[in-house]
């Protein structure tokens, strides 16, 4: 007896979509199809299935049980058909139609898109995939192949082979908190264990890998800390007075400059928040394609 898989990539697309923009009618907008196509095609494979897929909750479309199952499993088969066709594209000229980009949250944005748009305007059919890491997350991420590229990876490389690297600089981190804050009033330089310093949230950002030995860098004071996801948020937190910490001193130059934070030395420098990080651009040696070579290289001659 033959069995056709009712399944198909364009149903897994149309699931994805509206599980991300919780509408049908938001979905059929970003695939540039009508709400009722959607309805269709979600109606057909329930049936087929034998299955409810989405539930209404309020105004918004949500999966079931089983929709989410489906969903989980089904990203994974969108991700490798992406690859495959990525594969097919890359052997036939040697340029792969889409780089995967990690960017460390020290980078500054400024910066990063003075690099990457120059690229942008002499490779136009290349697609950039563009995401934030912290810490060990970018060199978790290159070596399970989830990103091609790591710009601004913390020193120093695993020691595990796989890997190559440039050295793309320091990025220096300076302990701030907001000018109205009494820590700033204090003589410098404050002592690491000062009352003052303790009594503060430190606003700490995740590192980003799962599977790895999670780094961290400047931890200090009690145990007191604000979790947060990403290094725009740690800013953020910072001049709202949610907390203190060390933060890379080129994105918050305008905030220093104009007096709304206040750089605090920190008297012991070995645990307080100091110094500078060394940045590296990474990549796996087995990666041979021209469009992550012409990026490296344009990186490259733009920081020299």
């Amino acid at each position: 007896m033959n069995y056709k898989n009712p399944l198909t990539l364009e149903a897994l697309q149309v699931i994805d979509c509206i599980e991300r923009r919780e509408s049908f009618a938001k979905a059929a907008e970003e695939l540039n199809k009508v709400p009722s196509a959607l309805s269709y095609i979600v109606q057909k494979l329930e049936e087929q299935l034998g299955v409810t897929l989405f539930q209404r909750q309020g105004r918004r479309s949500v999966l079931t049980p089983a929709g989410r199952v489906l969903l989980e499993q089904g990203r994974e088969l969108l991700a490798a058909s992406q690859r495959l066709v990525d594969l097919t594209r890359e052997t036939a000229t040697g340029w792969e139609p889409r780089l995967r980009i990690a960017v460390e949250g020290i980078i500054d944005s400024e910066e990063l898109f003075g690099w990457i748009t120059p690229f942008l305007h002499q490779h136009p059919n290349v697609e950039l995939d563009i995401s934030e890491v912290i810490l060990g997350g970018g060199w978790e991420a290159l070596e399970q192949d989830r990103v091609d590229l790591v710009i601004g990876a913390p020193a120093p490389k695993p020691t595990h082979q796989g890997f190559r690297t440039e050295p793309l600089g320091c990025a220096q981190m300076v302990f701030v908190v907001r000018k109205d804050d009494p820590i700033a009033s204090l003589p410098q330089p404050v002592a690491a264990d000062h009352p003052l310093l303790l009594q503060r949230p430190m606003v700490v950002a995740h590192d980003t890998s799962v599977q790895g030995v999670r780094r961290s860098i400047g931890l200090f004071g009690g145990s007191k800390y604000l979790y947060v996801q990403t290094m725009e948020q740690k800013i953020a937190a910072q001049r709202a007075g949610a907390g203190v910490g060390r933060l890379p001193r080129k994105r918050v130059q305008p905030q220093l400059d104009s007096g709304e934070l206040v750089e605090i030395e920190i008297q012991n420098p070995q645990t307080g928040a100091g110094g500078d990080t060394n940045l590296l651009l990474a990549w796996r040696i087995s990666h041979k394609g021209k469009a992550l070579k012409a990026l490296v290289d344009l990186i490259l001659a733009e920081r020299h």
